[in-house]
C-alpha cells in the first residue's frame, strides 16, 4: 500500500529541488564573492564586539565619529602587535633554520633512510634540497610569502576593506536596524530587537571571555616552555594562544615552530616531545576547564555543527571561513531560538538536548 499520495510526493520533490537550487547557487555566490563577503562579515563581527564600548563613549558626550576612530585605533594597534609577534617568531626561526641541515645529516640519518625507503628519494638528494633551502633562508621564506600574497588579491582587499566596513556598520547602525524592521512584519519587531540585543551582547561577552582565555593559555604555554628551557618561550606561548582563534587546527600550526626550535637547539628528542605534551595538556585544559569557567555565556553550539561548519567554511572561504563560521553559526542559533518554524535547524545547532524557544 502506498502511504504517500502522489500530490504530496510532487510537493516534497518540488520543495527539495528548491532547497538544492538555493544551496547550490548560494554556495556559488559565496564562493565567488569571497572578496566582498569576507571583509564585510569580519567588519560586522568586529562592529558587534566594539559596539558596547562605542556606545558608552557616545553616552559620555563623545561624537560617534570620534568614538569609532578610537575603537579603530585600538583594533589597528592590536593587529600591528600580532604582526610584530609573528615577525619576531619567523625571524627567530630563520636564525635557527641553517641548523636544520646539520641536524638532519647528523642525528637524523635513520629518518632520512626511512624517507628514502618510503618515497624513493635518496639521502644525497634530500641533503642537497635542504642545503639549497637553507643557503639563503630569508629569500626563500620571503619568496614563499610573496607568492602567497600575489596569488590572491582577496588578502589585500580583506586588510583594506575590513576596517572600512567596521566603521560603516557602527556609524550607520540605525539605518541597518530600520532596514531590518522594514523587511520584518510589525508584530515581530519586539522579537527582532531581542534577537539583535542578544546577538550583540552574547558575542561581546564571548569575545571578552575568549580574550581572558587567550591570556591564561598564553601564560601556561610560556611557563611550560620556560621550564623546558626553550628559547623565546614567551613569544611562542603567546602566539600559540592567539592561534587558537582558528578552531581545532590552530594549535597544531602554532606548535610547529617551537617543536622545530626544540629539535634544532636541543640534543635530546625528549624536548620536542615535551613541547608537544605541554601544548596538548594546555589545549585539553583550555577546552574542558578554562573555557567553560572563564567564558560564562558560551555560544552553546553543538560540536557536530561546529565541525561541519568549519569544513564547509574552509571549502568556500579558506582560513577566513574557518574563523568566521563559528560566530555566524552562533548568531544563526540565536535567531532560531526565537523562530518556532526553525526548530529543526535549532536542534542541529544547539549543544543542549531539546528545543527551548524564547
Amino acid at each position: 500500500m502506498n502511504l504517500i499520495s502522489p500530490s504530496k510526493k510532487v510537493d516534497f520533490l518540488s520543495q527539495s529541488l528548491k532547497w538544492v537550487l538555493f544551496i547550490f547557487f548560494g554556495s556559488m555566490i559565496l564562493y565567488y564573492g569571497k572578496v566582498v563577503f569576507c571583509p564585510l562579515l569580519f567588519g560586522l563581527l568586529i562592529a558587534m564586539i566594539m559596539y558596547p564600548a562605542c556606545k558608552k563613549m557616545e553616552e559620555k558626550g563623545l561624537s560617534r565619529g570620534y568614538a569609532i576612530g578610537i575603537c579603530l585605533f585600538f583594533i589597528t594597534l592590536l593587529v600591528l602587535s600580532l604582526i610584530w609577534l609573528m615577525e619576531i617568531q619567523v625571524s627567530i626561526f630563520l636564525d635557527k633554520l641553517p641548523l636544520l641541515t646539520e641536524r638532519l645529516t647528523g642525528t637524523s640519518e635513520s629518518a632520512m633512510i626511512w624517507f628514502e625507503n618510503a618515497f624513493g628519494i635518496s639521502t644525497d638528494e634530500q641533503t642537497v634540497f635542504f642545503k639549497k633551502f637553507t643557503e639563503n633562508p630569508e629569500n626563500s621564506i620571503a619568496k614563499i610569502i610573496t607568492n602567497i600574497f600575489s596569488a590572491t588579491l582577496s588578502t589585500l582587499v580583506l586588510l583594506l576593506l575590513t576596517p572600512i566596513f567596521f566603521a560603516l556598520f557602527l556609524f550607520h547602525r540605525g539605518t541597518f536596524v530600520r532596514f531590518l524592521k522594514s523587511i520584518v512584519n510589525q508584530e515581530h519587531h519586539d522579537k527582532l530587537y531581542l534577537i539583535l540585543n542578544e546577538s550583540i551582547l552574547s558575542y561581546f561577552k564571548f569575545a571578552k571571555g575568549t580574550f581572558y582565555v587567550y591570556c591564561i593559555v598564553g601564560i601556561l604555554n610560556s611557563i611550560g616552555l620556560l621550564l623546558l628551557g626553550i628559547e623565546n618561550a614567551i613569544v611562542y606561548g603567546l602566539i600559540a594562544a592567539l592561534m587558537t582563534i582558528i578552531p581545532y587546527i590552530g594549535i597544531f600550526i602554532s606548535a610547529a615552530i617551537p617543536v622545530s626550535i626544540a629539535y634544532l637547539t636541543k640534543d635530546s628528542m625528549w624536548y620536542p616531545f615535551g613541547v608537544i605534551v605541554i601544548f596538548t595538556v594546555v589545549q585539553y585544559l583550555e577546552a574542558n576547564v578554562i573555557y567553560p569557567k572563564v567564558v560564562g555565556a558560551q555560544l552553546n553550539l553543538s560540536t557536530w555543527a561546529t565541525l561541519v561548519g568549519i569544513v564547509i567554511g574552509t571549502i568556500i572561504w579558506g582560513i577566513a571561513g574557518m574563523i568566521l563560521i563559528t560566530p555566524l553559526l552562533a548568531i544563526l542559533k540565536i535567531v532560531s531560538d526565537y523562530i518556532p518554524e526553525w526548530k529543526p535547524l535549532n536542534l542541529l545547532l544547539n549543544r543542549d538536548e531539546g528545543y527551548q524557544p524564547k
